[in-house]
């Protein structure tokens, strides 16, 4: 059935793709408190033009937000760091044969997309990543950010900011800073996964909102703030209060940055990564991992980059299930 919505957010995208660029990224995908950076501009991947007379959009599909990728030095340093933010560590997998291991940590059960986990992946040898000026941070919502930021504090770890109130606002907030140099904002309030948001810069907040959109992501909320210019768009499948959400922010006027290599993508389930592919494809999206399993693994994965080359992967849902069997 042909998917009216789903092709006018294709429309949309595609109208605001012009001659921006994008970074590279090393391996399999790609902060400062501050958010005015400056960004280094690099090759665009250039969608190819939509299909017209595709029939079906990937927006008829179910999809959640199942956990974000970086790069870590110190995979027990870090273990550390994200416990005193009160995360369990949820499971362990060592691939000797491609040399790596990976370690997941969140608040909850990551079965069904229930809680977003932080997925963090240490290459046998590499101790250090250089963070970029893309990535801004992850966020997690806590009933008292004092006591977090002391826990932090205590354990070790670097507090960048103290708690208080945000700039031009009410909210209190904190930053803090992991053994690799990401950073995670603490943010006062309750919610039912508090691991809640993965901020991204990008140049072109317009055409990256449509991308998302055009995936299946609504946009929740979006905030201006002219006195220290920067805009906000928040996007997620769910409500921002129940689910974890990509914060897009745009520094005005800036149109450079460093993607560096560490933070690598958010992975999101689905029910078909072929026909995802296909659906992409069909609508103009280039697809930057043809679908198929992961090496060492078995999981079938695919995989695009929005406007500013940030990876999103797609996992098929059943194979990710059948990873907690192992």
């Amino acid at each position: 059935m042909h998917n009216d919505k789903g092709a006018a957010a294709m429309k949309a995208y595609r109208s605001h793709q012009t001659s921006a660029t994008t970074p590279s990224f090393i391996g399999t995908g790609i902060g400062s408190i501050s958010r005015r950076v400056h960004i280094a501009r690099q090759p665009l991947i250039s969608p190819r033009p939509v299909h017209r007379h595709a029939q079906r959009s990937f927006l008829t599909m179910s999809q959640k937000m199942l956990h974000a990728v970086y790069r870590v030095g110190d995979l027990e340093a870090t273990s550390k760091f994200l416990e005193a933010l009160g995360m369990k560590r949820l499971r362990y997998r060592d691939v000797p044969s491609e040399k790596y291991s990976n370690a997941f940590f969140g608040y909850g059960p990551e079965q069904k997309g229930e809680y977003f986990s932080l997925e963090l992946t240490y290459n046998y040898g590499v101790d250090s990543y250089d963070i970029g000026t893309g990535f801004g941070h992850f966020g997690v919502a806590v009933e008292d950010a004092s006591a977090v930021v002391e826990r932090v504090r205590e354990a070790g770890f670097k507090v960048c900011r103290e708690v208080g109130p945000v700039k031009g606002g009410s909210t209190v907030i904190a930053f803090v800073q992991d053994p690799t140099g990401y950073k995670f904002e603490v943010i006062q309030r309750k919610q039912r996964d508090p691991m809640c948001q993965v901020m991204l810069r990008v140049r072109d907040l317009d055409a990256t909102i449509k991308f998302y959109e055009a995936m299946g992501m609504r946009l929740l909320r979006k905030r201006e703030n002219e006195q220290y210019n920067y805009t906000l768009a928040f996007m997620g499948f769910a409500e921002e209060s129940d689910s974890t959400v990509l914060e897009l922010t745009y520094n005005h006027g800036e149109n450079e940055y460093t993607s560096g290599d560490g933070y690598a993508q958010i992975a999101v389930s689905t029910p078909d990564v072929y026909e995802a592919a296909k659906r992409f494809e069909e609508n103009g999206i280039e697809v930057a991992r043809k679908p198929g399993p992961v090496p060492g693994i078995g999981t079938k994965i695919t995989a695009v980059r929005d406007p500013d080359g940030w990876k999103t992967v797609l996992v098929d849902e059943q194979d990710f299930e059948k990873e907690f069997d192992e």
